[in-house]
């Protein structure tokens, strides 16, 4: 059975998916990744959802604040033995619904033009792609997503 759960970034089971995110995405961002994990440290997360199926932690995902409207989507990451299956939107889907429920009206998020996959999940789920914000205003490899939530 598939369930989800909110917590924070305390969550050790978060933080043992948050591991296999980062070796995934070393590989990926090749020399581009230590740039990029400057920017996804886990303080200033307090708002996490975990995905399980029978009590193993399977997926994961998070939201900080933006700006007073809008919270940032961060630590996106299904295990790779669970990717296909919806977990990804199931657990896109939850942020969103408890960023709407703390009155935020927009979620933003940044990718890697590296990751297509992420790119479709997102596009399907309703993101468009928006100028690259903040730190990532001028870096090609980057691209910045937004959706209207409420």
């Amino acid at each position: 059975m598939i369930t989800i759960k909110r917590t924070t970034s305390e969550s050790a089971d978060f933080q043992k998916l948050v591991v296999l995110l980062d070796e995934a995405l070393r590989i990926k961002d090749g020399e581009d990744h230590d740039f990029y994990a400057q920017h996804n440290t886990l303080d200033k997360i307090n708002h996490v959802v975990v995905c399980y199926q029978d009590n193993v932690a399977i997926g994961c995902g998070a939201f900080k604040e933006f700006d007073s409207n809008a919270v940032e989507i961060k630590r996106m990451f299904v295990h790779p033995d669970y990717r296909g299956k919806g977990i990804a939107s199931s657990v896109l889907k939850e942020l969103e619904i408890w960023a709407s429920e703390l009155h935020y009206t927009n979620c933003v998020l940044e990718t890697g033009r590296n990751n297509p996959e992420a790119i479709a999940l997102y596009q399907k789920s309703g993101y468009e792609i928006i100028p690259n914000y903040d730190q990532y205003e001028n870096i090609d490899t980057s691209v910045c997503l937004k959706k209207s939530i409420q």
